[in-house]
């Protein structure tokens, strides 16, 4: 499965604009130099060659953008390069290059392209299976693995294709395909989803569907499919260029018609150059991404921290997000013979030779109960009878509600409500049922209910593919009446998709079928380090798994878009006062090109603030 590469461009762009901000940095310094060593004939000769070698590339993008009809908060810088050249300005052309340069620098490393997630995505597939021919196992590539192929997964492997368990008994981790918090067991009949890991048993399959066709390869599709409908998002600097760029041009063009001076026109165009836009906001947002990395949440879209603020959907997966993304043992209902003590202290001291999924959270129930652990004998595992031994001389068996109602049917079950269980059978006889849930995180109550009082959320939607009852269950726990389950990463897509068209939405997320649902939604955050799919996907993942994160970030977006708009509006109102005096007469291009300068550094250090830790980032 071949990746698109990674947006080489963007990197490309990013190296060739900090090329040209340290050909302007060197030209101006040299030129300063030569005037103050006595040598002002050559002192033009470096500012020429930035106008040249940097300038000129400047120009040209700006005119391919213009071309599209792209207009941006850059526009203004351009003409003042070419102005500045055809008025022989060049030491205010090189100041404007600098500028122009060294924000579309900042802006090209802050870009990720969601051509990442794809090459994520091939490289955690394996590009082989084993496949079985004859009495011999060789390594096919995936692309030539055919339905009813014996194709053997070792442990610890990513299984390569969908397929049917035909030997071997094992577990498998597709949490991050399905969204079950779950090591699955696998047994002959069991299926298997190409992209789950297995446990620590080989196991053989057949192959059910070509790999070009398994569920991971669709997912794959899926992702590409978002990647290629995401629209470009407007930075904050364009928005505002758009009307601060035809009043800086009107103020230039009206100075020069009044007063017959191109000059005027230069000094009004170059204290007009938004570099409070091009280099204050960049800051900000760099700071707050720093902030971010301090608390634990990694930035790699900043396109998050303009948006975050302004959506009003909150969209949530619940496994591993809302919940804490393994089962626990909730409630022991023992039979009237029998107390919830005994029936722990006997099943936990047979489920710890046990590798099913539910084993851990017995135990640990022992371990936290102070349950006595006794040694075990005849320990078997036989499809569909459940785990057998003898424990303290009694035979304990746990097995399915199924394996009782089959084989003891004048026992009265209690009722299922939800979740996963088992039932418990001492010497033969029924003896307790074992239930277990995916608890919701403890803060997430409230977490949700302060989304719409504090985050102005109108929606606040619970999008999961686990079972519709566990679903219901979760939301009912942390207060969302929206509910949506047994949803494919397809339907999720779709839906986040549609949502997205009516508003502006925040997708949180954990697993890769939550990766194409984050791409879709207008800020996509990924839960946890679960992933590196997800991780890729979203626009910024919140490592230590805690919702007090999540509205960390929200408050970091909050506050950095105020700073931001605050150093973007001060700097232009400074900009229009200076382009007034300009007009007037009263700047040259150079002094205008350093009061611009002065402009930016109270922008910048405005801007800065961003990235000073305030008391305190949380609201609930």
């Amino acid at each position: 499965m071949q990746m698109p590469p990674a947006n080489k461009w963007i990197r490309a762009v990013a190296n060739r604009e900090t090329l040209i901000a340290i050909l302007a940095i060197l030209g101006i310094g040299t030129s300063l130099a030569l005037r103050f060593t006595g040598r002002p004939v050559y002192a033009d000769w470096p500012l020429i060659a930035v106008l040249v070698l940097g300038g000129i590339p400047l120009v040209w993008s700006l005119l391919l953008q213009a071309m599209k009809r792209e207009f941006g908060s850059d526009l203004l810088a351009g003409i003042s390069i070419v102005t500045s050249a055809f008025l022989h300005q060049y030491m205010a052309g090189a100041l404007v290059v600098l500028m122009l340069s060294g924000g579309q620098a900042l802006e090209a490393y802050a870009v990720r392209s969601a051509s990442s997630v794809l090459e994520a995505l091939a490289k955690r597939m394996p590009s082989v299976a084993h496949v079985r021919r004859g009495k011999d196992l060789i390594d096919l590539a995936l692309s030539e693995v055919q339905i009813g192929d014996s194709v053997t997964v070792f442990p610890h492997e990513i299984c390569p294709v969908d397929g049917v368990v035909t030997d071997g008994h094992g577990v498998m981790d597709e949490s991050y395909l399905t969204g079950e918090p779950y090591m699955m067991p696998k047994a002959p009949g069991s299926e298997v989803l190409s992209g789950a890991i297995n446990g620590e048993n080989a196991v053989t399959i057949e192959a059910t569907k070509l790999a070009e066709d398994s569920r991971y390869a669709k997912i794959m599709q899926v992702m590409r499919d978002s990647a290629q409908r995401k629209p470009e998002m407007r930075r904050i600097a364009d928005q505002l260029g758009a009307f601060y760029t035809p009043i800086a041009v009107s103020i230039a063009v009206l100075a020069w018609l009044i007063s017959a001076d191109p000059m005027r026109f230069l000094a009004v165009l170059v204290i007009a150059t938004p570099c409070p836009l091009l280099i204050a906001i960049p800051v900000s947002i760099i700071g707050s991404i720093s902030l971010a990395a301090r608390r634990g949440i990694v930035i790699k879209d900043p396109a998050v921290l303009e948006k975050v603020d302004t959506c009003t959907v909150a969209i949530f997966d619940k496994t591993g997000t809302l919940t804490y993304g393994k089962p626990n043992l909730t409630e022991i209902l023992p039979a009237s013979d029998h107390s919830a003590g005994e029936v722990l202290s006997l099943v936990a001291s047979l489920e710890r030779y046990s590798k099913h999924p539910l084993a851990e959270s017995i135990v640990e129930r022992a371990r936290t109960d102070k349950a006595a652990v006794m040694e075990a004998s005849s320990i078997s595992e036989r499809p569909g009878e459940g785990l057998r031994g003898v424990v303290d001389g009694r035979e304990v068996v746990v097995t399915s509600r199924k394996y009782v109602e089959e084989n003891l049917p004048e026992v009265t079950l209690p009722a299922h409500v939800g979740g996963m269980e088992c039932k418990i059978l001492l010497d033969g006889r029924y003896a307790a049922t074992l239930r277990f849930r995916d608890e919701p995180r403890a803060d997430g109550k409230n977490f949700v209910d302060h989304l719409h009082s504090r985050h102005h959320f109108d929606r606040v939607i619970l999008l999961s593919g686990d079972r519709e009852s566990e679903v219901r269950y979760l939301a009912e726990k942390v207060g969302i009446d929206e509910v949506y389950g047994d949803q494919t990463p397809e339907d999720k897509l779709e839906f986040v998709r549609r949502a997205t068209a009516k508003a502006k939405t925040v997708f949180v997320g954990d697993g890769i079928n939550d990766s194409p649902a984050l791409t879709a939604a207008t800020v996509g955050i990924a839960f946890g380090q679960k992933s590196e799919i997800t991780s890729e996907a979203a626009g910024a993942v919140v490592m230590d798994s805690t919702l007090a994160r999540v509205d960390e970030l929200m408050h970091i977006g909050r506050r950095m878009r105020i700073i931001a708009l605050q150093s973007a509006y001060g700097g232009m109102v400074l900009s229009i006062g200076g382009m007034l005096v300009a007009a007037m007469g009263h700047l040259t291009p150079v002094v205008g090109a350093l009061g611009q300068e002065a402009i930016d550094v109270l922008a910048v250090l405005n801007a800065l603030r961003a990235a000073w830790p305030p008391k305190t980032l949380t609201d609930y």
